[in-house]
């Protein structure tokens, strides 16, 4: 596989095959004609202060959005809205953007700024990966809404990420994820929904940057790509060299209507890595333009020759007709309440997939079908045994699932986005036998606790109490971040708090160490952050201002298994006045 992105550590230098260009911004609608055909769209539901008109894009697909039916990503709002102004207000009173050793900036504010002069608000949503002295950082970033395809560094790309040689001490800003062919009718973007894997073969540090992938013009396949990314050397000659995009999933079905194809909606992805049966797997929910469909699916990719990835269900056709999923995990409910949130884990003993995805999300508050169905975090076992390649040649076979008292109904001051979510992270502990999640859940306190419950692996037998893991409780709690067992088979849990329910003031807070198996709320709860957000003072382009998630990971310092047990947390960040991507370990 080519190489072409190739940034020096502490220097910004790039090199790689030169770009097309071209003047179009890339936030300018280009379905209006379009949409007058296909007949006059309903009031829109607006899904953030300013919520604007469509940007580009599929408006079949959008037109669910605006008037409510179905419920998405940021990276989904992203790819049918364009920017969508935020919260105002004063400035938080800091001298300069300047952090502590503790806390360390992984976006650099000289980068939100377009070829043109435009600033960029908002770079949240964040994901990392560690491996050694390396980590990876991505998030959405708003910067995209207004830089030309052909941008330098890849600006016009709504997916940032940030390299660190050293651990997280530092970070280089990167700009988007490279890109060569984001121009013309067949050109494709990164629309965000970003996700980071990382995994040791032959000795090399790879890491996988996934996100949305779908057409600059609308219509057509909507995809997940990834970037696949090489990390080597130290100090000042580091070096992350990353990929053109290679397709991890595509829509499975598409409609023509007046001469143009709307395919199937892939949100939400996210991902895990099983270095031992050398896989990649995706998560990642599927939504029907004009069909009710709304599955939770799987794609797997072999990485066995780790920068040339094969991944099936990305691999099949031409690139330009739908093809079935690998597998689907949850086909669409019978009442069509809602499924979202999917989340994957790997048990690299066995090579069994476990999936978390959160069912009857947003179709609680407004569906009459879905009023008198729970609303349930669900995990799902896949065993290796059915993830053959190039198909699967079984589904799940185990299911659990755990009754969810959902905050979705809070308005949560500071955040621009209505509804909130009760999305499902999950972690397998093979030295526990434990496959667990977390959520934040009301059932406690009005404005939520960080849960845990804890299943044996294979059977997903109940292996723990429900346990909240926040020691403080009244305040608010919300969009827990938890990815894989440190070395000990021991977990680590961050998330969002505010000391009271009656304040935008918001930290980060961690419960490090947790025994999957635990019965009672640990103590020692850590504070991340060294300098809170008033997110009631944020200037964001993006809905939510916050993102859909935060994302934590055990650094691996060896061969497989990991054996880390320092733990680096990224989130969505106000200090700065704008949402910036942020890193600290522990």
């Amino acid at each position: 596989m080519t190489r072409e992105v190739a940034v020096q550590q502490g220097t910004g230098r790039e090199s790689g095959s030169s770009r097309r260009s071209t003047g179009r911004l890339r936030w300018v609608g280009v379905v209006g004609a379009l949409m007058l055909a296909v007949g006059a769209l309903s009031a829109c539901v607006p899904q953030g202060p300013g919520a604007g008109p469509d940007r580009h894009g599929n408006p079949l697909f959008c037109d669910k959005v605006k008037k409510g039916s179905i419920f998405v990503s940021q990276g989904a709002q992203m790819y049918c809205f364009g920017p969508q102004p935020g919260q105002t207000g004063a400035r938080p009173n800091v001298a300069s953007p300047t952090v502590s050793p503790t806390n360390v900036a992984a976006s650099n504010l000289s980068e939100d700024v377009a070829p043109n002069g435009t600033r960029g608000y908002g770079q949240s949503e964040t994901s990392v990966a560690a491996n050694g002295p390396y980590v990876v950082e991505a998030w959405n970033d708003a910067t995209g809404f207004f830089a030309p395809c052909g941008s330098p560094q890849h600006k016009e790309e709504l997916t940032g990420f940030a390299f660190s040689s050293d651990a997280g001490k530092t970070f280089t800003d990167f700009g988007g994820l490279p890109n060569n062919n984001c121009a013309g009718p067949n050109g494709y973007f990164y629309g965000g929904d970003p996700s980071v894997e990382t995994a040791t073969i032959g000795g090399v540090q790879y890491f996988y940057i996934s996100s949305l992938f779908n057409s600059m013009f609308g219509g057509g396949l909507s995809k997940i790509a990834m970037s696949v990314c090489t990390a080597t050397g130290t100090g000042v000659g580091a070096n992350l060299a990353c990929s053109q995009p290679v397709v991890i999933a595509q829509s499975s079905e598409c409609t023509m209507m007046f001469g143009t194809t709307f395919c199937s909606f892939l949100d939400k992805d996210f991902l895990t890595v099983d270095p031992v049966h050398q896989r990649l797997y995706a998560s990642f929910t599927e939504f029907g333009s004009f069909s009710p469909l709304n599955t939770v699916n799987l794609a797997v990719c072999d990485i066995s020759n780790p920068t040339v990835p094969s991944c099936q269900n990305g691999a099949r056709g031409n690139g330009s007709t739908p093809q079935p999923p690998y597998l689907v995990v949850e086909p669409t409910s019978p009442n069509f309440c809602e499924n979202e949130g999917a989340y994957p884990a790997v048990d690299s003993a066995t090579g069994d997939v476990y999936v978390a995805y959160e069912h009857n999300w947003a179709t609680n508050l407004g569906s009459s079908a879905c009023a008198n169905e729970p609303v349930r975090n669900v995990v799902k076992r896949v065993p290796f045994a059915h993830l053959t390649l190039p198909f699967a040649s079984g589904g799940p076979t185990n299911t659990t699932a755990i009754n969810v008292t959902s905050m979705i109904g809070a308005f949560v001051p500071g955040s621009n986005r209505f509804p909130a979510s009760d999305f499902p992270r999950i972690a397998v502990s093979g030295a526990s036998g434990t496959v667990s999640i977390v959520w934040n859940d009301a059932r406690y306190h009005p404005l939520g606790d960080i849960l845990m419950q804890s299943y044996s692996l294979g059977s997903l037998n109940a292996a723990s109490a429900l346990v909240q893991l926040n020691e403080n409780v009244g305040g608010l709690h919300f969009m827990p971040a938890l990815r894989n067992a440190d070395g000990r088979g021991l977990l680590n849990v961050s998330w969002y708090e505010r000391a009271t329910g009656n304040t935008t003031i918001t930290n980060v807070e961690l419960a490090p160490g947790v025994s999957p198996r635990a019965t009672a709320t640990p103590s020692g709860n850590v504070l991340i952050t060294d300098v809170p957000t008033d997110w009631n003072a944020v200037s964001s382009d993006i809905t939510p201002n916050f993102g859909d998630y935060t994302d934590n990971y055990v650094i691996a310092t060896g061969s497989v298994p990991y054996v880390g047990q320092t733990v680096g947390i990224a989130w969505a960040d106000g200090r700065f006045g704008t949402p910036q991507a942020f890193f600290a370990s522990k």
